[in-house]
């Protein structure tokens, strides 16, 4: 079997080298046009088919195994591309040429990672029994790029998906592909509450919306303690309210924003009703009226597939032994991903960042983030060990 570890050693300069150009040209959430371009070129100079999607900057790159035939398999491969409209404060000599924006979150190393990735895959393209897809997908950001891809044919053909983050909470070098909840579903909500004005003197005379929309603030507090299971990890945050025309007037009209995060589906089959009567019913109690609009934007991570938890650990093992192995904890942020493990099996790992030592502090969406750029080959290593190993133990099946 060939040693992927030291051929992702081999390619250590040709990762960074990637991860150095992502990372000084960002681009936002549906605006990956230059990226996509970039990407198409790096793929196509190691020999890859490539199709661009047609309705998002995405792109699936083909590598199809020597050993492909009757009864193997496809794994898939995934890297997000989209940055954030953040100002680079890291100093860094290649830091962000596009003022605004910038790989806060870390895909700029994801796309280096899946790149390196790919290079030791085409070195062993003959051995490969079976085929890899590799997706670079646009908007993770907005949660639209892996529906986007999804719908254009993207996971066609393919029977699994890996993919990983890399995170800025989680020690450097560790690689963790823990079982069960991973990230949680992400949903928002839009709560409109309308009283009636009148001078700030004689309240009596309106209905107050600001005191009405204060009240559903708390109201929707007691949902978490006390309408949920307290084993069903679950948040309620309202991120933004708007209202009001003057410092001495009744306010006569707010705009609550916010968002849910949960695990259970259960939960997210029910939650738009549930706020809904507590707004609606809170917001009568003052002689208001209330309505809530809820999205759910993306479905829970759960790494719930036994065999590809089993070959993900073993593979971590199998290039770094068991010290290789971390644990990041279950979070309440969320990932698009999902959406490709709604589809088909699949697993999400972390690659870890943190490195006080080297000054590597701050976490991801952090305008100062950065990563040890050493960990990027164990990712890649990771991308290329993972579908190795499952088109192997898959082939006979």
């Amino acid at each position: 079997m060939p040693d992927i570890r030291k051929m992702a050693e081999r390619v250590n300069d040709y990762i960074i080298d990637r991860r150095r150009y992502y990372h000084a040209h960002p681009e936002l959430s549906g605006e990956e046009k230059e990226t996509v371009q970039a990407l198409k070129q790096d793929l196509e100079a190691l020999g890859i088919e490539v199709k661009l999607c047609t309705t998002c900057h995405g792109l699936v790159g083909t590598i199809t195994g020597g050993k492909a035939g009757p009864g193997t398999k496809t794994i898939a491969l995934r890297s997000d591309i989209d940055a954030l409209p953040v100002n680079e404060q890291t100093g860094l000599p290649f830091a962000s040429e596009n003022p605004g924006v910038m790989h806060a979150c870390g895909h700029d190393s994801h796309m280096a990672m899946l790149l390196g990735a790919a290079k030791i895959l085409t070195e062993i393209r003959e051995e490969l029994p079976g085929t890899v897809k590799l997706l670079f997908q646009p908007a993770e950001e907005t949660a639209s790029g892996a529906l986007a891809m999804i719908a254009e044919g993207a996971l066609d053909g393919v029977d699994a998906i890996y993919g990983a983050h890399i995170w800025g909470d989680f020690d450097a070098p560790y690689i963790d592909v823990s079982e069960g909840n991973r990230m949680a579903s992400c949903g928002s909500f839009t709560i409109t509450v309308e009283g009636s004005s009148t001078h700030g003197s004689s309240p009596h005379l309106g209905t107050d919306a600001i005191v009405a929309a204060a009240a559903i603030i708390m109201d929707l507090q007691t949902y978490v303690s006390r309408n949920n299971d307290p084993l069903n990890p679950l948040v309620v945050t309202v991120g933004k309210i708007d209202g009001g025309q003057r410092f001495n007037i009744i306010a006569n009209k707010v705009v609550m924003e916010g968002t849910y995060r949960t695990f259970s589906r259960r939960t997210l089959s029910t939650i738009d009703k549930d706020l809904k009567r507590i707004v609606t019913h809170t917001a009568e109690a003052f002689g208001a009226k209330a309505a809530v609009e809820c999205v759910n934007m993306t479905t829970p991570v759960i790494n719930d597939q036994a065999d590809l938890n089993r070959i993900a650990r073993d593979a971590v093992i199998k290039l770094y032994g068991e010290e290789g192995l971390g644990h990041l904890p279950t979070m309440m942020g969320s990932e698009d991903f999902a959406f490709f493990m709604e589809k088909v099996p699949g697993i999400f790992g972390f690659i870890g960042s943190r490195d006080p030592e080297q000054g590597f502090v701050y976490t991801n969406h952090h305008e100062k983030y950065s990563v040890p750029e050493e960990v990027l080959q164990r990712g890649a290593a990771m991308h290329a060990q993972f579908a190795l190993d499952y088109l192997t133990e898959k082939a006979g099946e």
